[in-house]
């Protein structure tokens, strides 16, 4: 029998489970609906967990007057408004047979949603959001996100409402979305691991995986150069390299239908015009820089701010098939 004075255990409740499946950023604003509705869908192809998130900190406000001092803001008033809008969301997506759950988190969003990242199989936000929870998220930051993530990113822009079905008055106005995912490479590791994710999607959704390699035109920015640039010997060397890499890639994947471009053109001004209808975009977080140097950060960012349609940012990160490249012809060098 313990004595008085000695306190009694405390049974703590178990920890809420890290997510596996999809975590998806909520606010309730039109940008963040449109990321659920992606995000469901989405789970239900790759028959994983939807989790959706909201958080929040509690404002300080500094009293003035008299009675000078600090207020705050009743935090359960401020998790029941954050509870609704995870009520409605789920709402939104109850008729898919897809697990759903929900949490209130207190913190940084952007914070939170990173801490999510480590063990999520997805990250998905809109492009920016309604101010509190993911304005400050979806804003500046949400452009460090793709970066930082420890899981590929999704970010689905305000135009997708209609291809989503969310914006029935205006379908006729819509493109013809193709039956293809898009990935954009530059020869860099970054961009080959980007390809092999994005066949992964194209695989899983039944769709074409289309590769577009860009090529800035010429400009006198490669004044700098210190022989004239033979843009036919260029583009018949950077062909016989992508069609290198197109072998590679068919070794691993023998089923799926793949198609390789290379177009001469700004890589944003591509690869935004390839958003607008593909299913999905995928790009890496940056490039190899220098003359080829065409999926860089810059070019990501840019990219993602203008697109038209789902955008999935990937991190590099080891991958064994890419051992074997090498034995299917030259890489595509900068």
């Amino acid at each position: 029998m313990s004595s008085p004075d000695q306190a009694s255990p405390v049974a703590q409740p178990d920890p809420i489970p890290a997510p596996t499946g999809i975590v998806v950023g909520v606010d309730g604003s039109d940008q963040s609906n449109y990321a659920v509705v992606w995000a469901a869908r989405e789970a239900k192809l790759r028959r994983s967990p939807l989790h959706l998130v909201t958080a929040y900190t509690v404002p300080i406000f500094a009293a003035s007057g008299l009675d000078g001092g600090y207020a705050t803001v009743d935090d359960d008033v401020i998790r029941q408004g954050a509870e609704a809008v995870l009520r409605e969301a789920a709402a939104k997506v109850a008729h898919l047979d897809v697990e759903v759950d929900a949490r209130v988190e207190n913190g940084d969003a952007a914070g939170v949603l990173l801490e999510l990242s480590e063990t999520a199989e997805l990250l998905v936000f809109g492009t920016r959001g309604r101010g509190g929870f993911l304005g400050r998220l979806l804003g500046s930051v949400s452009s460090a996100l793709p970066a930082h993530s420890k899981c590929p990113t999704v970010t689905v822009p305000l135009s997708c409402a209609t291809r989503l079905g969310e914006d029935p008055g205006r379908e006729a106005q819509a493109p013809v979305i193709e039956k293809v995912v898009t990935v954009g490479v530059d020869g860099s590791d970054q961009a080959r691991y980007a390809v092999l994710v994005a066949a992964e999607q194209a695989q899983r959704s039944g769709s074409a995986l289309r590769i577009i390699c860009a090529i800035q035109p010429y400009t006198g920015s490669l004044s700098w150069m210190p022989a004239p640039v033979d843009r036919e010997e260029l583009f018949a060397e950077i062909q016989t390299q992508l069609d290198a890499g197109e072998k590679w890639l068919r070794h691993h994947f023998p089923q799926l239908p793949i198609e390789v471009k290379l177009v001469e053109g700004s890589a944003v001004d591509v690869l935004v015009k390839a958003s607008e209808t593909s299913e999905l975009l995928v790009m890496g977080t940056r490039g190899r820089g220098g003359f080829a140097g065409m999926m860089l950060g810059s070019t990501t960012d840019g990219v993602r701010h203008h697109a038209k349609g789902p955008i999935m940012v990937v991190r590099d990160r080891e991958d064994p098939r890419q051992d074997d490249r090498s034995a299917f012809g030259p890489l595509l060098q900068a």
